[in-house]
Order: C-alpha cells, then sequence, then structure tokens
C-alpha cells in the first residue's frame, strides 16, 4: 500500500455503548465456516455485549456479521489464477485495510486465506500496533515458505491451529505464539465411525468405492476423466464394484458430466449425510489431495491419494515445498501411510495397482487402518470444541479487560 496514510482518512468511532467490537476478515468458504463457527462461540464466552463488523459469507452473515465486501470474488486457486485478479483483491486489501483502521476495533481476527489476511494484518498493524490481531489457521509454514513464521512474529499476537503439529513448528521456526485449537471435523468424529451393521456393509461384496474428484472445477476438470479409468480397470480386475461420489450440490451437473463416459456410472451424491453414510460402508477411497483425508481416515477407510496440477503450479511446488508428504493426514499422523500419486504419477495403470493394495486383506491396508486409529489421541478427539478453544484465547488477546474470562 502505498500513497496517504489509510489511518489519516479514519474516523475516529463513537462510542461503542460497552460493546467490544471485534473485525474479522474470512474472503473464502473454508475459513467463513470458521468464522461463523468463532462468532458464535465468542457470544457464548464473552461476558458483554459484542459487536462484529468485517468480511465474511453466509456463515458468518448468519452469525451477525454485514459483510463489507463480496467473498466471491476472491475464489481462486492455484498460483496461475490469481494474476488474472490481482487488481480487484488487491482493492479489496486496500478496502479491508482502511475499514479496520476507520473502527479501530478490540482485536482483528484473520482467517484463513494468508495471500490476502496476512497482509490486512500487516499493514494494520503498521499504522496501529495497539489493535490485538489473531490469527485463526496457521499458514503452511511447514510446507513451504518457512521464513514467514519469524515474520509474522513482528505483527501477529496468536496463531490458532487446527493442526497439532503446527504449535511446535511455529516454536522451532520462531514464529507467534501459537496454540492447537483443533480442526473443525474433529467434532463429527461419531458421524464418521460405522455402526455394526454398516462395518459389515463395508467387508461384503460388491466393494464400495468413494471416489473424491475435488471440489474445485479445475480439480474436476483435471481429474474425473483419469478417475473414471481407474473405475473401469479396478472393476475388471475385480468383478462386481459400486461407485460413490459425494460432491457439493453446486457441482453435481459438472461432475454428472464429467463421469457421463466412465464405463460404470457412479452413484452421485449431494447431502452430507449421504456422503457420511458412503464413507462408514466404503472399502477404500480415491481422493484429490486435502482436508477430505483426515476425513476418510476418521471413518477408517484406507485410500490412495492423487493430484494433478498445471504445468506451471507443479513447476512451482516442486520448487518451494518442503514437507515429505502432500497428503494432510500423513502429516498429522507423522507417517507415510497413504501412497501419493502426483502428476505423472498420476495415471490410470498406477492408481489401479495402489487401489486393489488397498482394498483386500493387505499388509497396505491393515497398516492403513492401525495407523488412522492413532488419531483420536493425536487430535484430542473428545476435548473442548475448537470453535471455544479458539473463541477463549480471541478473547484473552482482546484489549478490553471487561471482556477477559
Amino acid at each position: 500500500m502505498s500513497g496517504a496514510d489509510p489511518a489519516s482518512a479514519a474516523a475516529q468511532p463513537g462510542e461503542r455503548r460497552g460493546e467490544v467490537e471485534i473485525f474479522l476478515v474470512a474472503v473464502e468458504e473454508s475459513g467463513d465456516r470458521l468464522g461463523g463457527a468463532l462468532m458464535r462461540a465468542l457470544k457464548e464466552r464473552a461476558s458483554v455485549p459484542l459487536r462484529f463488523t468485517g468480511v465474511g459469507g453466509r456463515e458468518m452473515a448468519a452469525a451477525g456479521l454485514a459483510s463489507l465486501l463480496p467473498v466471491e470474488d476472491f475464489s481462486i486457486i492455484g498460483f496461475s489464477a490469481i494474476p488474472r485478479r490481482l487488481p480487484r483483491i488487491l482493492s479489496h486489501m486496500y478496502k479491508t485495510v482502511r475499514a479496520v483502521l476507520a473502527r479501530r476495533p478490540h482485536a482483528l481476527v484473520i482467517i484463513d486465506s494468508p495471500a490476502f489476511t496476512l497482509r490486512v494484518a500487516r499493514f494494520v498493524h503498521r499504522f496501529d500496533p495497539t489493535i490485538p490481531i489473531v490469527d485463526y489457521v496457521s499458514p503452511s509454514v511447514w510446507a513451504w515458505r518457512a521464513g514467514r513464521a519469524r515474520s509474522m512474529r513482528r505483527y501477529i499476537d496468536h496463531v490458532l491451529a487446527l493442526l497439532p503439529f503446527e504449535p511446535g513448528v511455529h516454536r522451532k521456526l520462531g514464529g507467534p505464539p501459537c496454540s492447537y485449537v483443533g480442526h473443525p471435523i474433529i467434532e463429527q468424529a461419531s458421524e464418521f465411525r460405522p455402526n455394526a451393521e454398516e462395518a459389515r456393509r463395508r467387508e461384503a461384496t460388491p466393494p464400495v468405492i468413494v471416489v473424491l474428484p475435488g471440489s474445485r472445477s479445475g480439480e474436476i476438470a483435471r481429474l474425473a476423466a483419469i478417475f473414471g479409468e481407474t473405475i473401469g480397470r479396478l472393476r475388471d480386475r475385480l468383478g462386481p464394484i459400486e461407485v460413490v461420489v459425494p460432491v457439493a450440490p453446486h457441482l453435481r451437473a459438472r461432475v454428472a458430466a464429467a463421469s457421463a463416459s466412465w464405463p460404470l456410472q457412479p452413484l452421485i451424491v449431494t447431502e452430507q449425510a449421504d456422503k457420511l453414510a458412503a464413507f462408514r460402508i466404503a472399502r477404500a477411497a480415491l481422493a484429490k489431495s486435502g482436508t477430505v483425508t483426515l476425513e476418510l481416515a476418521l471413518s477408517g477407510v484406507p485410500m490412495v491419494v492423487a493430484y494433478r496440477v498445471s504445468a506451471l503450479d507443479a513447476m512451482i511446488m516442486r520448487r518451494v515445498l518442503t514437507v515429505p508428504s502432500v497428503v494432510l493426514v500423513n502429516l498429522v499422523i507423522g507417517e507415510n501411510v497413504v501412497p501419493e500419486l502426483l502428476q505423472e504419477d498420476c495415471t490410470p495403470d498406477r492408481l489401479t495397482e495402489a487401489l486393489i493394495a488397498v482394498i483386500g486383506d493387505t499388509p497396505e491396508r491393515r497398516r492403513q487402518v492401525e495407523a488412522f486409529g492413532k488419531l483420536d489421541a493425536i487430535m484430542q478427539i473428545g476435548a473442548a470444541a475448537p470453535a471455544l478453544r479458539a473463541a477463549d484465547i480471541v478473547i484473552s488477546e482482546t484489549r478490553n479487560p471487561l471482556l477477559a474470562p
């Protein structure tokens, strides 16, 4: 940001009548869900009235936020997609910083999307270092650009981590104070676990295979044909199988079109309850990398992970990634139990062989199931809800002694 000091044009906030104002910034759907849960938890924990301002989506609006900006403008994926929307993103960034400085909230909470939110935080701190800043969701400093952790210490007061290994990473890298609050999916752990009847179906024939080609149009375009051919080869090798593809409702038509040429037509489900039901009876899964690997692991479903990105993104990722695996559940467990087939390794032949290895009663299958059994202890499943843990830390960082728990 350049030009006039944004704070110079900011009007001082009026009398808040005893309210404590918290400014939240979430510019993608996943952050919006976290923000909505956090807002509800803050209302539950706070001892004084709260006012929420900032940027968010439907979940945060339902919890009482009138967003200053349309979140839809930020829905991008991949390094190569950023330049096309950069002018609008920079404009929104500037507006967000000005809004924070104008309101001078008792705390600023930035949620995920570090390319946008960390810059907002940095500029806010530059012009008003008295505003406490909490970062909900650590950037992936453990995967790439580790130097971000040390630089964040200058302007972030506390990081709320979704993954249990992240506080140790921040300590090692000299980052800001970081506390593990828990991933939101741990609150659903019981919904992922099969009952006795579902466990019997998991072992019965024909086996149910869950296929997850992604939650974005670009992912589906790159993976659908490969996954379809893999399913066909799997059926040729094993005999009858049932295939379930859980997708978001807005992607149903796209997935239906992409799977129309598959040699075996899948059952496409869009409801969360149907997705969970499929997980509970699935023998195995073929999935793109991401949070879904944790969900499958909580269900005890052995899996194979595959992913393809553009050639440009692949070149960049190979240069910057520093982790032993791109599979999230492998990183959480601390062991590479789930095979990952990426880029040129993401082929129907290789995916078929990897899936066959986890469908039968094999050492590969048993190794995954045994490793997944450690997740309850590692992720502290059954402890306080992540949003409540997060709310308590936000309250402790807020510059208002009346709000202290």
